[in-house]
């Protein structure tokens, strides 16, 4: 059984599928909508991309947040060679 999604889980990952809509600065929208800081925010992204959980409750937030994730970690390794 997969462990469920806390309120604030699911906060992010609603809050990401939607920032872009929003005008103005990420950073800034973190703060004032999550009330967290950018640093706290990026890290729970981050652990929630491998959440089978967080994959059900936003499928296409997960989906494209491990392809940047995939991309990133394919140029890093291509800087090395």
């Amino acid at each position: 059984m997969t462990a469920s999604l806390t309120d604030r889980q699911r906060d992010i990952l609603d809050f990401e599928a939607r920032w872009w809509q929003e005008s103005g600065n990420k950073i800034q929208a973190i703060v004032d909508d999550l009330g967290m800081k950018p640093e706290a925010y990026f890290q729970a992204l981050a652990q929630l991309v491998d959440s089978p959980a967080a994959e059900k409750h936003r499928p296409e937030v997960v989906r494209a947040l491990r392809a940047a994730r995939d991309r990133r970690r394919r140029e890093v390794v291509g800087e090395e060679h």
